[in-house]
């Protein structure tokens, strides 16, 4: 019989109690609803799932749901997206616990799965997005009321609800509180083994090869990229990897290089398998500070935009309903903001002639554009970029609207809440302080082309842009002639 592995109380929400009891002769299946986190490795839901599946003599399933349409994601995410999952699906046959692909509205494909099967738990990850709490709640209402909900922070080393009970400020005012708790949070995952009973009802057979070719080309607008293999295994490979592993190879520039554009290999890399939960941001952690007395200040700068940063997004999104817009900045930055709309903007573009990367600025165009052909902003550009939307457009909810609307559609960790708090730190003041009132901006801090020239050398990354457009516009030609070339082949008379 597989032991139980108990998940820490703190790391788990109880959504619904349900009627199961312990003296209850036969229970329904535990079902895993995965969303934010789809790996097999260091899954703090799945262990809960596997958990209760044991202790209650119940056998186990993992559930996907791919909805129709997910805020504007393309070929680029969810060929990446789904790529992961089918390298999960074979990989979790292993522990003989079933997979199960659902497609279309998940407020309904979800109850009628857990009907279907008599399911007595649910279990769910956690995200703060409005769009997945929501469709939470009306899942939980579609369902019996004997069936128990819970929810699991498997994304999150310390639980976003753990951390804090309020919205925070600052990374000033949360660090303290996540920093109190990681001796009790940032600990080693259990080995997860097969659960007890089988599961021995409904399969699901998926094609993921047509599933994955339907996808790419209906969003081929946003074409995938080549720099980022999708998957588990790839994620511990940019972690871990004996080649280029972030922590073995490339780490101890990190603290120096980061705010570097020309160094983009300073970086970590991680952000897509973090985005996509095919990596657990505790796994970095744990494997960062094994090696930090070779690197301390680079793994200490690393600890600090893996956990902190990242959880005071999550907190943000969570506990401030306008995670995406002017009303969810703090009162001193929509005064001001308010104050300067209608300041004159030196020019006003069009969304067309930003997301092409037609403005007078060569600097800005390159980090548009490497946005749209890599999928991948470097984060010190980000800033400036989505601060320039805001010198750019005829004000601050445009100008929001456009940079969120930009960094979902080409960024392949879009739809993230450290996308929308970045978007909202440059443009609103959030987790920012006030600065010298200056025109349009008011008093959110300024960035401009002269403070960009002092810290880095712009023409080469102009330059570093410019080839990597060229190279991957003369692969996607080459691609699109062979595909043409295979669907209209010529016929030789002889």
């Amino acid at each position: 019989m597989a032991s139980s592995i108990s998940v820490q109380t703190g790391r788990i929400r109880v959504l619904k109690k349900g009627s199961w009891q312990p003296s209850d002769q036969t229970v329904g299946p535990v079902v895993y609803w995965m969303f934010r986190d789809q790996r097999l490795r260091d899954n703090w839901a799945l262990i809960h799932a596997v958990d209760l599946a044991n202790r209650t003599n119940a056998p186990v399933a993992v559930v996907f749901n791919l909805f129709d349409q997910f805020l504007g994601a393309k070929a680029r995410q969810l060929g990446f997206m789904l790529k992961g999952l089918r390298q999960l699906h074979r990989q979790i046959d292993s522990l003989q616990i079933p997979f199960f692909l659902l497609q279309g509205d998940a407020k309904e494909t979800i109850p009628n799965f857990i009907a279907e099967c008599g399911a007595s738990h649910l279990v769910t990850d956690f995200s703060p997005l409005r769009e997945i709490r929501s469709c939470k709640d009306e899942v939980i209402k579609r369902t019996s009321d004997s069936l128990a909900v819970h929810e699991v922070d498997a994304h999150n080393v310390v639980p976003m609800w753990a951390a804090s009970g309020k919205l925070e400020y600052s990374a000033r005012t949360i660090r303290g509180k996540i920093n109190k708790l990681l001796p009790d949070y940032l600990i080693e995952f259990p080995t997860l083994e097969p659960p007890t009973k089988k599961w021995a009802g409904m399969v699901n057979k998926v094609d993921w090869d047509s599933l994955i070719d339907k996808v790419v080309r209906e969003g081929a607008e946003v074409p995938e990229i080549e720099w980022c293999v999708p998957g588990e295994d790839a994620g511990m490979e940019v972690l871990m990897g004996t080649k280029d592993g972030f922590l073995t190879k490339r780490l101890k520039n990190y603290s120096t290089d980061r705010n570097n554009p020309v160094k983009p290999k300073a970086l970590s890399g991680l952000s897509p398998y973090l985005h996509f939960g095919q990596i657990s941001a505790q796994r970095c952690a744990l494997e960062a500070r094994k090696v930090r007395t070779t690197s301390p200040q680079a793994v200490d700068t690393f600890l600090e935009e893996m956990i902190v940063r990242r959880e005071l997004s999550d907190n943000f999104c969570y506990y401030q309903p306008h995670y995406d817009s002017l009303k969810g900045a703090w009162e001193w930055a929509q005064k001001s903001l308010m104050d300067h709309a209608s300041d004159k903007r030196e020019h006003i573009y069009s969304l067309e002639q930003l997301e092409k990367g037609q403005t007078a600025d060569p600097l800005w165009n390159a980090s548009q554009l490497e946005m749209v052909y890599q999928g991948k902003m470097h984060g010190f550009m980000r800033m400036y970029w989505a601060k320039k939307i805001l010198e750019w457009t005829k004000g601050p909810e445009e100008a929001l609207s456009i940079s969120i609307y930009l960094n979902n559609k080409y960024e392949i960790d879009g739809r993230d809440p450290s996308g929308y708090v970045g978007c909202m730190w440059s443009i609103c003041g959030v987790h920012d302080q006030g600065w010298k009132e200056r025109p349009v901006f008011g008093k959110i801090r300024y960035m401009n082309y002269a403070g960009c020239k002092r810290k880095f050398n712009v023409d080469s990354y102009i330059s570093y842009v410019k080839s990597l457009v060229s190279v991957t516009k003369k692969k996607r030609k080459a691609e699109e002639q062979l595909t043409r070339d295979s669907t209209n082949p010529k016929i030789f008379s002889v």
